[in-house]
């Protein structure tokens, strides 16, 4: 049976590439999104890949996600994973394992970035490795989801 992963970016992860590339690199999100196509495809895992600025639309899109029956949730919620309890709030109400995601280590960034409203709603945190961070969520859930 084929598994279904989403993945919901938040504010400015469209920008990648073209936002602080000596923070975020020089790969754009249409790269983001062919490289976690091609992966999820090898592991015949169905994906669904989202991006808005706006935090209500993400609330929508996690709530999708539950009436879809998503077998995980991948959030990079950008800047709002500092300051949304609204996420928080959707994650926690939805019961669908969800891995927090960051290219960057917020904790090796400005005081403000070290906190995360979204971490205790979420079953792993994976943060530092750029795409790769994605790519072990991917893995993760995956591997979670077949026990």
């Amino acid at each position: 049976m084929t598994k279904t992963i989403w993945v919901l970016d938040g504010p400015n992860l469209n920008f990648l590439g073209i936002r602080e590339p000596e923070v975020y690199g020089n790969r754009s999100y249409q790269d983001l999104k062919d490289t976690l196509q091609a992966y999820c495809a090898n592991k015949n895992i169905a994906l669904v890949h989202r991006q808005s600025n706006h935090e209500g639309q993400l609330v929508d899109w996690i709530q999708e996600a539950y009436y879809q029956k998503a077998d995980g949730l991948i959030l990079n919620a950008g800047a709002y994973t500092h300051t949304s309890i609204a996420l928080y709030d959707a994650l926690m109400a939805i019961g669908i394992a969800c891995v927090e995601v960051h290219l960057s280590d917020p904790k090796k960034r400005e005081d403000f970035r070290k906190t995360s409203y979204l971490s205790s709603a979420c079953v792993k945190t994976i943060s530092g490795l750029g795409f790769e961070s994605y790519l072990k969520a991917i893995d993760f859930l995956y591997e979670r989801s077949s026990v």
